[in-house]
C-alpha cells in the first residue's frame, strides 16, 4: 500500500541523527517523464567534470541496489542490508512504508560518504514524497507532466502539478520542462509565491536538434554539444534540461559534451544485440527494449517510430501492469505497428493477463494476439519474412525481467 505522508520519514530520520543534513548539495528530481533520463545525463556530466556523485532513483530493474549509487557506485548489497537493519532497529517498529526506510537508508549511505553532488529522484508525486526532507536543495527540476498515478496525485495535470511543484523551496532555482497550460500556471503560481528563480524550457533556455547535435540557448549563450547517447527525440528534452542544471551548478561545457556522449541508462530505447532473446532473431532482424509505460511515453514511442524505423515494419512485444492506462498507451502505437504479441509480466501481482493487454491492442486497431512468454512471443515475432524490428515495451517491471533473462 502506497500511504503518502512525511511524518513517519522525518520521525525515523530524526532518530537516525538527520542524515539528510549532512548531504553534498542536492538537485531535487519530479516529473513523470523523463526523470530518470534526466537524471542520468546529469550525473554523466557531473562525473565527466570528475565529481563523485550520489544518486537515488526508482525503480529498479534487475536488482534493488541499482536505485542507490554512492559515489558513482552502485551501493553493495551487504552494505545496504546493514544499513537496512539499522534503520530498522531505530524505528523501533513504529508504522513505515517500504519507500521510506529505503529513502531513510539512501540518505544515511550518502551522508556517510563523500561527495561533490546528490541527486534525488522522487518516487511518487512530490509534495509528500519521502525525499522532499530537504529544507534547501541546490536546485530543483521538474520534468514532463502528464497523466500518470491519477488515483494518488489527481485526475488533472493542474493537480498533478501542485504535487510536482510540492519540492519548491523558497529561494531555490528551478529548471523546468515545458509543460502543458494547465499545468505550467500551477507551477508558475507557485514557484511566485515562495520567490523560486524558474528557469522554463522555451522562455528562459531551448534545446533542438541540429545536424551535428543538439544546440542549447540560455540568454546570450549558445552552446553545440553532441547528440545525446540516448536513443529517441523526447530524449532531446531531457537533454536540455540536464544540461541547464549543469550550467547552474557551474559544470563546465566540456563535461556537458562528454557526459551527453557517455550517458546509459537502461531500457529506455535500449538495442539488446545478445543473449537468449536476441539469438531467437534472424540477422535482419533487430531487437530493442523500452520502459515506457503511459499515454505520453506511447506518444512519444509512437513518434520515434514514425521518424527513425519507417524503413522497415516494427512488431510488439506488450505487457502492462493493470495500474496503467494501458488503452492509452496503446492508441498512439497502434498505427505505427505491424502486430503484437501480448505477455502477462513474470512474477508480478499487478500485472494486466496477457489476454486484456490483446483485447486492448485489438480494440485500438492492432492485430494481437496473447503469448506465454517473452521467449515465445519474440520467436513468433521473428518467423514473419524480411528486416524488422522487434521492440519489447509496456512497462518497467517487464523491462527488468528482459535484462534479467536476457543476461
Amino acid at each position: 500500500m502506497i500511504d503518502l505522508a512525511l511524518d513517519r520519514v522525518e520521525r525515523l530520520l530524526a532518530a537516525l541523527g538527520h542524515p539528510e543534513r549532512a548531504l553534498p548539495p542536492v538537485v531535487h528530481l519530479a516529473g513523470t517523464n523523463g526523470k530518470g533520463s534526466t537524471q542520468a545525463t546529469l550525473r554523466a556530466m557531473a562525473e565527466a567534470a570528475g565529481q563523485r556523485v550520489h544518486a537515488y532513483t526508482s525503480p529498479h530493474l534487475v536488482r534493488f541496489s541499482e536505485r542507490i549509487r554512492v559515489a558513482g557506485r552502485i551501493i553493495d548489497d551487504a552494505a545496504l542490508t546493514t544499513l537496512l537493519e539499522e534503520c530498522e532497529a531505530r524505528n523501533g517498529g513504529a508504522p513505515i512504508t517500504f519507500f521510506e526506510i529505503t529513502t531513510a537508508a539512501a540518505f544515511l549511505a550518502f551522508a556517510r560518504t563523500p561527495a561533490d553532488l546528490c541527486l534525488l529522484e522522487t518516487g511518487l508525486g512530490g509534495r509528500v514524497d519521502a525525499t522532499n526532507v530537504l529544507e534547501r536543495p541546490a536546485l530543483t527540476v521538474i520534468t514532463a507532466l502528464s497523466l500518470d498515478h491519477q488515483a494518488f496525485l489527481g485526475e488533472t495535470l493542474a493537480a498533478i502539478a501542485a504535487e510536482k511543484a510540492g519540492i519548491l523551496k523558497a529561494g531555490v532555482p528551478c529548471v523546468c520542462a515545458a509543460q502543458p497550460p494547465e499545468a505550467m500556471a500551477v507551477i508558475e503560481a507557485r514557484a511566485q509565491a515562495l520567490q523560486v528563480p524558474l528557469y522554463r524550457q522555451d522562455r528562459d533556455w531551448s534545446v533542438c536538434e541540429t545536424e551535428t547535435g543538439l544546440l542549447f540557448t540560455h540568454r546570450d549563450e549558445r552552446l553545440a554539444l553532441p547528440p545525446s547517447a540516448l536513443t529517441g527525440p523526447h530524449q532531446v528534452q531531457n537533454a536540455g534540461l540536464a544540461v541547464m542544471a549543469a550550467r547552474l551548478l557551474g559544470l563546465p561545457a566540456a563535461a556537458l559534451a562528454r557526459g551527453l556522449r557517455q550517458v546509459q541508462w537502461p531500457a529506455r530505447l535500449q538495442r539488446l544485440r545478445h543473449g537468449p532473446l536476441a539469438a531467437l532473431l534472424r540477422p535482419d532482424q533487430e531487437l530493442w527494449l523500452d520502459g515506457g509505460h503511459n499515454p505520453a511515453a506511447g506518444e512519444a514511442l509512437a513518434d520515434f517510430i514514425r521518424r527513425t524505423w519507417s524503413d522497415r515494419p516494427v512488431r510488439a512485444v506488450v505487457g502492462m501492469l493493470n495500474t496503467k492506462d494501458s488503452q492509452g498507451f496503446l492508441l498512439p502505437l497502434a498505427r505505427h505497428l505491424a502486430e503484437a504479441r501480448t505477455v502477462t509480466i513474470p512474477h508480478e501481482a499487478n500485472s494486466l493477463e496477457a489476454g486484456a493487454v490483446a483485447a486492448t491492442a485489438r480494440a485500438a486497431g492492432l492485430k494481437a494476439h496473447p503469448a506465454a512468454s517473452v521467449a515465445e512471443a519474440a520467436a513468433q515475432l521473428a518467423q514473419a519474412p524480411g528486416p524488422a524490428r522487434l521492440l519489447i515495451c509496456g512497462s518497467l517491471y517487464l523491462a527488468g525481467h528482459v535484462l534479467a533473462e536476457n543476461g
